[in-house]
């Protein structure tokens, strides 16, 4: 009875336990996988990967890419193999069902938070980032809600359009219409060969000048009797607060040229950078001189003390009527009389610009390194000056700066590679503007090329936006298709292009994770294999900064290129290196970058200096490693270049060629 009972209890005592013993085995199992997750988390793989993803990119660190420290180094955060969206920079959120579809540009757009900006330390630079800033993000959300599938974006804009837009074979003005238009002639589509302008025209009487630019007048001086005028091929402004370049200046001085004589000075600007002037001063050029198409750059006129009397005039005409056949040369007057009228006549020929006045030809001006007849989108007309009528004959009806797709090759060949899994030896940050699809196409088809076929360098278009909606759609539809370009979400301005100079930072350290930062222009040329010989001569782990080095230059506090004391207080600039091509490592970009979030860089107006004053910055603590090479060219091209400025999308192709033949050097092709 005992045993019975036993176990009929023992039956009772199993049914009520039996719910006990499950979840004894349920604690039991959550235990055993709560220690496996903390096995997991403790091992060095998986530590050293969160930890690399989680705040690895915060900490300035040098980087090594020997087969060794490459395995031990963790790879840098990537999302997707794309930079990260520019979320804080785009004007109010999207909706959250619409975000993927309409923000697909945004991967394109730089992670720098532009608003960490907006401080004290900005200087006289503050109020314009601020509203650069705020135009921008309403310029680039309006860019990403466009409406535009995938196969538009894909393809170059006309293709299966009705009709592509097209120009005025000619173009004539008025006096009163020109003064309505502020003296300008808008050329839609540029010049192209055998184009020709027609000026009819009457030069003022002389004024008196006292712009010291123009006259330097002494106590008690009378003011200098002035009469000159310009008539200029202007190009498109890049952006706000840059002049239009001239791409021919024409400048005739009657009166009050420095050398006392009437004189035709001719000139072209590029990006605010006068070059050369060629002054026809009354005497033919040399026979040794080159000429264009043919014709000398400058013919000879009577000068005030040529002994040319009435009576030698008179002899050439009978020598002439009784037919003496030796030839005999004729000097004509100075081409420009004071309330004269004249008709001159610019034509576009082969080599160069040839003028002409009154049937007779005056000067020929050779075209110079980069500009193309198509860029000269506008005439102006300023000075002491009558302007009776203006014609323009013989135009282009295109013009590829609003039909990209004329002269940009839209092929897969040209398209940006991946983004390489591993840290990369060199990024390469190309500061370009949102008109210069040209540009941009003449270093993707030369010296990016050898980007594109290295795992070791990636190389970025980092680019602001424009003020015409038409070149931003064109931008968006190249990004797209190329996937090199990197948006800046700002209004593009002269000033503030070091915006663009802390993207490209940004992107080194954080999206790619280079061993070294370059940073050069759209119109420089770069021997990529010079320049990465030239950094490897450092032994590695150096902080370096190379390029054309300034040492102790001195601010301009007057003139057009004047810097005030407010801008730039000190009276000498640090040590930098010219913003057409230079090179710095990692550790001097993490730096530049934890500054920047911290709020504590100090910005100016001129990049180059502004990284200057960065790199002295960092060099308080770290010794840098200062690099002065000549062969970083800031003016043009040199023997033996490492970059070179001022190549125009032609030149580009040019020096590619020698450089794939193995004899680098510099071209002079127009």
């Amino acid at each position: 009875m005992r045993r019975a009972g036993a176990a009929g209890a023992g039956a009772g005592a199993w049914g009520g336990g039996s719910f006990r013993r499950r979840v004894m085995e349920g604690l039991a199992a959550v235990l055993l996988l709560y220690a496996l997750v903390v096995l997991a988390l403790e091992s060095p793989l998986v530590s050293t990967s969160l930890s690399s993803g989680a705040g690895g990119g915060a900490v300035a660190r040098k980087l090594y890419l020997s087969s060794g420290s490459v395995t031990a180094r963790p790879a840098p955060a990537r999302p997707a193999k794309e930079p990260r969206p520019a979320a804080a920079n785009v004007a109010g959120p999207s909706a959250r069902g619409r975000e993927r579809e309409r923000d697909r540009l945004a991967r394109f757009a730089t992670g720098l938070d532009l608003r960490l900006l907006d401080t004290a330390r900005s200087g006289a630079l503050r109020g314009q980032i601020a509203g650069a800033v705020a135009a921008g993000a309403r310029v680039f959300a309006e860019l990403e809600a466009l409406d535009a599938d995938a196969a538009a974006l894909a393809a170059p804009s006309g293709e299966g359009d009705a009709a592509p837009t097209r120009c005025p074979q000619s173009i004539a003005l008025s006096a009163e219409e020109l003064r309505a238009r502020g003296r300008v002639m808008e050329l839609p589509c540029g010049l192209a060969l055998g184009s020709h302008v027609t000026v009819a025209a009457t030069p003022r009487a002389p004024h008196q000048e006292r712009d010291p630019a123009i006259a330097v007048l002494r106590d008690g001086e009378a003011p200098a009797m002035v009469s000159q005028f310009m008539v200029e091929l202007q190009g498109l402004r890049a952006v706000d607060g840059e002049d239009p370049p001239r791409v021919l200046h024409f400048n005739p001085r009657l009166r009050g040229d420095w050398s006392g004589r009437p004189v035709i000075e001719q000139n072209t600007c590029y990006r605010m950078n006068w070059g050369a002037a060629q002054r026809c001063e009354g005497w033919r050029s040399r026979p040794d001189e080159e000429t264009v198409d043919g014709l000398v750059k400058c013919e000879k006129w009577i000068r005030d003390n040529d002994e040319r009397s009435e009576e030698s005039k008179t002899a050439w005409w009978l020598n002439r009527l009784i037919g003496q056949k030796k030839e005999v040369n004729f000097d004509w007057p100075y081409p420009f009389v004071e309330g004269r009228l004249f008709v001159l006549t610019l034509s576009a020929g082969l080599e160069g610009y040839h003028v002409s006045v009154d049937g007779r030809h005056v000067t020929s001006f050779p075209y110079r390194t980069g500009f193309v007849l198509e860029d000269a989108t506008g005439l102006f007309l300023n000075g002491d000056l009558d302007v009776h009528s203006v014609f323009a004959g013989s135009l282009p009806t295109t013009h590829p700066s609003f039909a990209p797709q004329n002269y940009l090759d839209f092929s897969t060949v040209w398209q940006a590679p991946p983004l390489p899994d591993e840290p990369v030896e060199i990024f390469i940050g190309i500061m370009s503007s949102a008109n210069h699809f040209a540009e941009r196409m003449g270093v993707r088809k030369t010296w990016m090329s050898s980007v594109r076929k290295s795992p070791n360098m990636v190389a970025r278009f980092f680019v602001a936006l424009h003020g015409r909606k038409e070149v931003n759609v064109e931008l968006k539809k190249e990004a797209e298709f190329f996937g090199d370009i990197v948006f800046v979400p700002s209004l593009d301005n002269y000033d503030l292009v070091v915006m663009k100079t802390l993207a490209i930072c940004e992107y080194g350290v954080n999206v790619v994770s280079a061993k070294y930062v370059m940073k050069c222009d759209d119109d420089t040329f770069v021997r990529l294999d010079s320049v990465v010989a030239e950094i490897k001569k450092v032994p590695s782990g150096r902080s370096l900064y190379i390029g054309s080095m300034n040492i102790q230059h001195k601010p301009l506090r007057h003139g057009k290129w004047a810097v005030t004391y407010e801008e730039w207080p000190e009276e000498v600039y640090p040590a930098y290196a010219n913003g057409p091509g230079y090179v710095l490592s990692s550790d001097i970009a993490h730096f530049i970058m934890s500054e920047f979030t911290k709020q504590g860089l100090t910005l100016f107006k001129m990049e180059d200096v502004s990284m200057g004053l960065w790199v002295e910055q960092f060099n308080r603590t770290i010794p840098v490693e200062y690099i002065h090479s000549a062969k970083f060219c800031p003016y043009g091209c040199i023997d033996d270049y490492y970059t070179a400025h001022y190549q125009s999308p032609r030149l580009m192709l040019c020096m590619w060629e020698k450089l794939l033949e193995g004899r680098p050097g510099c071209c002079s092709v127009r």
